[in-house]
């Protein structure tokens, strides 16, 4: 078997069937390649309709199988596909039953020399060939009318999609304005529904404000009309029983003064008796000329009708047992004033300091004894608006020996007492 080079000689002695052949085999080659791998001289015939590869690229392709790679490239592709054929042409065996013209082509290509004794004989005849190139030619004019019938109807068809897409481009301008207008209207739309919007978030805004205040206003209307019915129903109440308080001191006391006193009946007018001014001294009724230290005239003062005892706690216990501790001083104050109601009818109010930390100090009734701690103030205020609540007439007595106290309770009107007689009481029981 000899070369490549061999066989690219002999190049002009194939006979046109065996060229047709090769062409066609090399056609196949191309079709199935990358196009990566394509020649640069068979790129347009690899772009061709398959069954036009070996007709209209026929010359193309011959000229490539001159070249020995892409000859060898198509070599290796028919001994894939022809693999006993290519064996027993390597091994230069005569089989007359392989196909003439398939072992020609593969002789060809693998450059055996003995492709020209493996033609069938009629193929080396000249004027089959000849006859054959004619009938070859007729088809390829055929063909050339087919592919010029074709080139006019795609250049009709080029011209009207030519049009059309005209027609298409002015559409899309057409179509662009229109979005762009849209677009337009619609941001100027979006802007005012936004600018609304804003507007009624606003008003939605102050609305609720509005009504925020309105409600907080009824709301402190309503506590400001609860509170003042609350503060007057308690003013109500308590000049009520100021006023009944005083009434029933006055009957008590003009009952038991008719009976002790045994008055006879009134003989004089009021006018007969009026005469100039004269002076007198200012004596406290039931005084007897007693001391305000004496503890006889503190049972006097409290067995008068409704009299009523205030006393200052602490003022009181740290003056007569102030060894004690507080509570202990409370418990011990509070026994002996339980024993001075008990034994002479009155009212009795204890009031104490109020402890430190403590919100609502205990307080209430002992054993008759009223106690009471001050909350927000100090004991001295709270005794000041006891007094202050007192009818006048009553008679009130405030045992204390804090001055500023003293002043006021005896403005008011109330007995003031010294805390060492209440001490002395006491210690009498």
């Amino acid at each position: 078997m000899g070369g490549a080079g061999a066989a690219g000689d002999d190049a002009g002695e194939v006979p046109s069937a065996l060229r047709a052949a090769l062409v066609q085999v090399a056609a196949d080659v191309l079709g199935a390649a990358e196009p990566a791998e394509v020649p640069q001289s068979l790129r347009a015939v690899h772009r061709f309709a398959p069954r036009r590869r070996a007709t209209a690229g026929a010359g193309p392709l011959w000229v490539a199988l001159q070249d020995d790679a892409f000859r060898a490239r198509v070599a290796r592709v028919w001994a894939q596909d022809n693999p006993e054929l290519a064996g027993s042409l390597a091994a230069d065996a005569d089989e007359p039953t392989r196909p003439a013209m398939r072992a020609a082509v593969g002789a060809w290509l693998l450059g055996a020399a003995v492709w020209r004794d493996l033609l069938p004989a009629d193929e080396s005849d000249a004027g089959a060939d000849a006859a054959q190139v004619r009938a070859r030619l007729e088809r390829a004019q055929a063909e050339a009318e087919r592919l010029r019938s074709d080139a006019a109807a795609a250049r009709d068809e080029a011209r009207a999609a030519q049009e059309q897409l005209v027609a298409l481009q002015r559409e899309l301008r057409r179509l662009r304005s229109d979005a762009d207008r849209a677009r337009s209207e619609g941001r100027r739309a979006a802007d005012d529904a936004r600018a609304s919007l804003d507007a009624a978030e606003v008003a939605r805004s102050r609305a609720e404000a509005d009504l925020r205040q309105a409600l907080d206003e009824r709301r402190s209307a309503n506590a400001e009309r609860t509170a003042a019915r609350a503060e007057l129903r308690a003013a109500r109440k308590l000049a009520d029983v100021r006023v009944r308080l005083l009434l029933d001191t006055i009957v008590d006391a003009a009952s038991g003064l008719r009976s002790e006193l045994a008055l006879p009946p009134v003989a004089d007018l009021p006018a007969d008796l009026v005469s100039p001014p004269t002076e007198r001294a200012v004596v406290r009724p039931g005084s007897r000329g007693r001391s305000v230290d004496d503890p006889a005239l503190l049972d006097e003062l409290l067995r008068q009708p409704w009299a009523h005892l205030v006393v200052d706690g602490y003022n009181v216990s740290k003056s007569g047992f102030g060894e004690l501790s507080l509570a202990e001083q409370r418990r011990r104050l509070v026994d002996g004033l339980a024993v001075v109601a008990a034994r002479t009818g009155a009212e009795v109010t204890c009031c104490f300091d109020g402890q430190e930390g403590q919100t609502h100090p205990p307080g209430g009734y002992a054993r008759g004894v009223r106690v009471l701690f001050a909350v927000g103030e100090i004991a001295d205020d709270l005794i000041r608006r006891l007094v202050q609540a007192e009818p006048p007439g009553r008679v009130l007595v405030v045992v204390t020996s804090d001055r500023e106290v003293v002043r006021d309770v005896e403005t008011a009107g109330a007995w003031v007492v010294p805390s060492s007689t209440l001490v002395a009481r006491l210690q009498r029981l």
